[in-house]
């Protein structure tokens, strides 16, 4: 697929990256754009070669959110449709088995910050921000609060959620929001440094890990154990296992074969 609204970059670290690419509107969403970012995380799901996700956005800002250019003259029906348009991103990174990191730069607002939180990892600039900043237009950001109340608990989410405001990078990483914070001019080299770092990881381990994760995640507890346990059986009669065990005790790198 052609695509206009992303930049898909393959490389040959096992890594590809996904940028947001509308930077004269600090790549808000528009439809386009969310049917080419779905377009494009299914793509990567389905290539054999592909370990991991580096998800980004072109130009000062991640994402501010939704191009309100598109919201008006729409019906109820009409409006839920294209709500779940814009948010299908979100959704998707969970169903994925492949992770994805999010790189923040400048601000990343209401469905901005939801895909950021929706992430399986973030890394961000120093100088970013994150906000569910759609009530200060009379909206909301109801959509995004789910998975960005996944990482910051409850009370925080709705305080997020009712007031709009930007949070700086560093309260972002007190709250769970992201896990590594780097100076401006880095951000790229880090976050690239950090996806072929995992990309090293035996794929079959690391898709297996992240699938159960989200699998287990709102079972009950015992249950999680006992489903938690199944999946490492099942994980322990791989090749990759047995390849990862060979190499610890032979001292020498894994040659992972499955995908």
């Amino acid at each position: 697929m052609t695509y206009s609204e992303v930049i898909v970059k393959k490389g040959d670290n096992h890594v590809v990256e996904i940028i947001l690419n509308r930077p004269e509107q600090m790549n808000t969403f528009n439809t386009g754009m969310a049917e080419e970012l779905h377009s494009a995380l299914m793509q990567a799901e389905e290539d054999k070669d592909v370990r991991v996700i580096l998800l980004g956005g072109a130009g000062r800002s991640f994402s501010a959110g939704i191009d309100v250019n598109e919201l008006a003259g729409k019906s109820t029906l009409e409006y839920r449709e294209w709500i779940e348009r814009m948010e299908r991103p979100l959704l998707t990174i969970s169903t994925m088995k492949k992770p994805v990191i999010a790189r923040l730069q400048g601000v990343a607002a209401a469905n901005g910050m939801g895909l950021a939180a929706a992430a399986d990892l973030v890394i961000a600039s120093e100088r970013a921000k994150m906000g569910l900043t759609a009530i200060n237009v009379g909206l909301n950001c109801v959509g995004p609060v789910i998975p960005v109340s996944k990482c910051v608990g409850r009370k925080k989410a709705l305080e997020l959620l009712l007031y709009g405001k930007l949070i700086p990078a560093r309260e972002a990483l007190d709250l769970g929001l992201v896990n590594r914070i780097v100076p401006d001019d880095e951000l790229e080299k880090e976050a690239m440094a950090w996806a072929k770092d995992l990309a090293q990881r035996s794929p079959v381990a690391v898709q297996i890990a992240k699938s159960a994760f989200y699998n287990a995640e709102d079972m009950a507890y015992e249950k999680q154990f006992a489903y938690m346990n199944e999946v490492f059986a099942r994980l322990c009669s791989t090749d990759d296992a047995k390849e990862g065990v060979s190499a610890f005790f032979d001292k020498r790198k894994p040659d992972w074969k499955e995908r």
